[in-house]
Formats: structure tokens, C-alpha cells, sequence
């Protein structure tokens, strides 16, 4: 099994700045990609950042420039580094892991950014 525990978010004014870090523990060799989806009021579940095992990152057009998604190996460690936030930023946003055979589901619990002036 794999556990996902998220840290960071929080509430900041537009143009601000947050970081959210996500630590995964358990069987982690079945895990092929790391990522953050966010979920606002209202809308579906989108898939914000990712970054595969060989490292290679992808992020949602509306992210790209102000959001980086990075990992540390040594601490089995995601991080989404987000800057420029706007308050269309607002949401919850989780940390998930990608398995071959089962897709995106694996989660965390989940941490609440708010981005209002």
C-alpha cells in the first residue's frame, strides 16, 4: 500500500506565493507518476501538475509559468511551488499517485488553497 500525506496551503492574496508538499511512504516501486489535481466549488476534479518516474513534468496550460512541480528522491517527496497565485487558483488540491493497472487512485487528504484579497 502507498500513504500520501500533504502539508502546506493555506490563505494568500493574489500574486502571492505557496508551496504544498506531498509525502508518500509504503510500496512505492508500483508507483510510475506523482500529481496534484485540485477540485474547486462546484467544478470537477482537474489534474494541475504531474511528474513521471523518469522525471519528466507536465502542467495544465493555465498553471504553466507560475506553477512547478519537483520531487525529492531522498524524501519520497512531491512538491507543488505555486506563484502567482489568482483567486481562480482557489481550491482544494490533492496529491494522488498514478499505477499502471489502477490509474490515479491512490490519494491524500487533501489541503485548502485560497487565494482572496
Amino acid at each position: 500500500q502507498v500513504q500520501l500525506v500533504e502539508s502546506g496551503g493555506g490563505l494568500v492574496q493574489p500574486g502571492g506565493s505557496l508551496r504544498l508538499s506531498c509525502a508518500a511512504s509504503g510500496s512505492l516501486l508500483s508507483i510510475n507518476a506523482m500529481g496534484w489535481f485540485r477540485q474547486a466549488p462546484g467544478k470537477q476534479r482537474e489534474l494541475v501538475a504531474s511528474i513521471s518516474r523518469g522525471g519528466t513534468t507536465n502542467v495544465q496550460d493555465s498553471a504553466k509559468g507560475r506553477f512547478t512541480i519537483s520531487r525529492d528522491i531522498t524524501k519520497n517527496t512531491v512538491v507543488l511551488q505555486m506563484n502567482s497565485l489568482k483567486t481562480e487558483d482557489t481550491a482544494v488540491y490533492y496529491c494522488s499517485a498514478f499505477r499502471p493497472a489502477y490509474g490515479w487512485d491512490i490519494w491524500g487528504q487533501g489541503a485548502q488553497v485560497t487565494v482572496t484579497s
